[in-house]
């Protein structure tokens, strides 16, 4: 399709909402071919590489304790430092991202983390170490909601859900090869050559200058009619040779309302998006609060608790993150047939139910805790990465990657309160108590799906979010 032809649709307006609902209805007709999945690909890899950068501290520390003496205090700051980062990150990316474009904000994003991967292997003290890790981990919480958001606005409905799933697996991929990389690097070279070779991956913000347009959705939105054009043009025409044939005509844009003059923080937190926003914070909240208070605690209540050796605690709790690997698997598999919002209330049910009859009935035993924290994660993963699909969606473009970073900010506090409450429960010797706790939390999430959640499936983010 020529600029010319692009120019003619009845999208070439100056009202911008309308431009926006035609762009819309243009990618509903593009089916899937190697552009999309190159798209992918590339920002897969940002993704991947961020992944990558927030597990390296874990397997760090040994040789940083060991060389700079730190004591526990010491510790754990290195270690929760970055999810402070992380949490300020997802919060200020998202009104970024709405302000001056979802590629930037992602390419200065990955940028940004090789630099401070470069500046950690300069630290010779514990304090601008931590000061690093945090720059770096609003890097990395700034990255991960901005990228969901950019990449349900290039996918049309149909399969979406799958689409866009099978993308967010490369978050846990990238945690799993981190993992498995860092335990074989850092006794070799040492954490200060694991972390320079982790700087490496900042050079995919030229890749992604080079290869990832802007979206036209954004582009639109913001008034830069002819840049939105030009870019869903280039987008058609690269899909017209890629599939050999011509895309079909596009289906006729329903009509937009112009977006409101209170755009913004005040359009997040009032009327159906103030809704939205809360249902969507409290999803994220309890899913990555039961989630994380569950994996970060397994390895110390197998060792501590059932007196297992540290090989086989770990051999445990890497089993039960497998099972939860599975569970994002069949979620993004199935995501589309049984819908966003039954995904997630069913999900977080059975993992409360299975959290519960551990607590009550199966807590006594290693093999017991074993079997119900896999299946548990298999649903409490599962619901979890529902959600980097389904909160983009709630939201119009105006707003989305600001709702999307909100998600992203309530995702880290479950994931720094979790750990904290789990530990303070399990300090009292209540075993059962912590699973119970967190049963308790899975079903609040449940329930609130099942009151607040809208179904997103198969509609354009148009009709969604106008």
């Amino acid at each position: 399709m020529t600029l010319d032809a692009a120019r003619a649709t009845p999208g070439r307006q100056d009202d911008s909402a309308a431009l926006a609902a035609s762009i819309g209805a243009r990618f509903e007709r593009l089916p899937l071919c190697r552009w999309q999945v190159m798209v992918r690909l590339v920002v897969g890899a940002v993704t991947f590489f961020e992944a990558f950068d927030q597990l390296l501290i874990a397997y760090a520390l040994p040789d940083l304790r060991d060389e700079w003496h730190l004591g526990t205090t010491q510790v754990t700051a290195l270690m929760t430092v970055g999810s402070i980062g992380m949490l300020i990150g997802a919060l200020a990316s998202g009104r970024l991202a709405d302000r001056i474009g979802r590629v930037k904000v992602i390419a200065g994003c990955i940028a940004l983390s090789g630099i401070c991967n470069l500046a950690l292997t300069l630290c010779t003290s514990p304090e601008p170490f931590m000061a690093i890790r945090f720059v770096q981990g609003m890097a990395i919480g700034g990255e991960v909601p901005i990228a969901a958001t950019f990449i349900a606005e290039i996918t049309r409905a149909h399969q979406r859900g799958r689409f866009v799933l099978l993308y967010e697996l490369v978050f846990p991929a990238g945690l799993t090869a981190g993992a498995l990389l860092a335990a074989w690097l850092v006794p070799v070279l040492g954490w200060r050559w694991v972390f320079a070779l982790a700087a490496v991956p900042g050079l995919l913000c030229f890749a992604l200058a080079r290869w990832v347009p802007e979206s036209p959705r954004w582009l639109a939105d913001h008034g830069r009619h002819d840049e939105a054009l030009t870019t869903m043009a280039s987008i058609e025409e690269k899909v017209e040779r890629i599939t050999g044939a011509p895309l079909p005509d596009p289906a006729p844009a329903r009509p937009v309302p112009p977006a409101p003059h209170k755009s913004g923080l005040r359009e997040l937190l009032t009327g159906r998006y103030g809704k939205r926003t809360l249902v969507i914070g409290l999803l994220w909240f309890t899913g990555y609060f039961a989630n994380y208070g569950i994996t970060s605690w397994l390895p110390t209540i197998y060792e501590g608790h059932f007196d297992l050796s540290l090989s086989t605690a770990l051999l445990y709790s890497t089993v039960t993150s497998c099972a939860g690997l599975a569970g994002c698997l069949v979620v993004a598999l199935t995501v589309d047939r049984v819908g966003r919002r039954n995904t997630v209330i069913w999900c977080m049910a059975a993992a409360a139910l299975c959290l519960l009859l551990l607590g009550l009935l199966a807590g006594d035993s290693a093999e017991g805790v074993l079997a119900w924290t896999s299946l548990a994660s298999v649903f409490l993963f599962g619901s979890n990465i529902c959600l980097y699909l389904y909160t983009p969606e709630l939201f119009p473009t105006r707003i989305r990657a600001l709702g999307s970073s909100v998600g992203g900010a309530m995702n880290r506090l479950g994931v720094i309160l979790g750990p904290i409450v789990v530990g303070a429960i399990y300090a009292g010797g209540a075993i059962g108590t912590v699973f119970v706790t967190l049963a308790a939390v899975a079903l609040v999430g449940s329930l609130s799906a099942a009151v607040g959640a809208e179904e997103t499936s198969g509609r354009t983010l148009e009709d969604v979010a106008p």
